[in-house]
């Protein structure tokens, strides 16, 4: 799937979305009239929609014209020691896209491993391992969402660029989520230059194609952070995250897709980064 522009929306349902009969359809409903385009299905920590009401948020959202992606359960570790825990981290993926592609959603994201002390290049040809073994089942159960692991904040946590571009570009419907925020959190203040966003650009289209640029799942955020690496998330304007910078160049890179907004005041974040990206445009 190639989009035409970038999309911008909510990490879940809008804060601002009204009390009274609240659901994930209020919300993509809210989502279009606030003026933004995208809205990220929270399954971090159950797969909160049932099977059977997929179809009607598919609706509403088609109806509505909101892209959907998806963000799966936090408990995944794709490089665990025991097996049980792996075999569980392979369902959790697959219970989170089959429900996410039901409803719509054309890509469905998650945290892939830790390192737990381990090398990381046994943990990289651990995480493949497993990774086939989903991409396999998705193909089997005939689902098109494409499978993103995502960059993580802590340097514990497997899951730089590098790693998830190269995990990537070994398999079909799989391509990384950004999420530029946790870059600059596990390199404790690195990855927040105008040159260092363009670098990373340069990367990700080299391992994986000018088409990938115009099939992206991104997340930002403000982001507090140590040594140790991300702490939590903060609205933009309290943070030192280099937005402005990374709109420009994802911009000049003529990237597309889903930059959904994670920081605490989801919308209006959402809303300042869509302004500026096209005040850029008008410029």
């Amino acid at each position: 799937m190639t989009f035409k522009s970038l999309l911008f929306g909510t990490s879940g349902i809008p804060l601002s979305t009204p009390e009274k009969g609240r659901s994930t359809q209020t919300g993509i409903q809210h989502v279009r009239k606030l003026g933004l385009d995208a809205m990220e299905l929270e399954f971090v920590q159950s797969v909160n929609i049932k099977q059977e009401k997929a179809p009607s948020v598919k609706k509403t959202a088609e109806e509505s014209n909101v892209a959907l992606t998806c963000h799966g359960q936090y408990f995944i570790n794709l490089a665990a020691f025991e097996q049980d825990k792996i075999k569980a981290s392979i369902q959790r993926i697959l219970n989170a896209a089959t429900v996410a592609d039901a409803c719509g959603a054309y890509s469905m994201t998650f945290h892939p491993a830790f390192y737990q002390k381990q090398d990381p290049q046994k943990v990289y040809d651990t995480v493949k391992k497993h990774m086939k073994e989903v991409i396999e089942k998705v193909k089997d159960a005939g689902l098109k969402i494409w499978i993103r692991p995502e960059t993580t904040g802590k340097p514990t946590q497997f899951g730089d660029l590098k790693e998830l571009c190269q995990l990537s570009a070994e398999f079909d419907q799989v391509l990384p989520c950004i999420d530029f925020a946790h870059l600059h959190a596990r390199t404790a203040g690195k990855l927040n230059t105008k040159e260092e966003f363009d670098e990373m650009l340069s990367f990700y289209e080299k391992t994986l194609g000018k088409t990938a640029l115009k099939n992206m799942h991104i997340h930002l955020a403000g982001i507090n952070y140590t040594e140790k690496g991300e702490r939590n998330h903060l609205p933009l304007k309290e943070s030192d995250m280099n937005y402005k910078d990374l709109l420009k160049t994802l911009q000049e890179f003529g990237c597309a897709g889903v930059l959904i907004c994670e920081s605490p005041n989801i919308e209006q974040d959402a809303l300042l980064m869509k302004k500026y990206y096209f005040d850029i445009e008008k410029h």
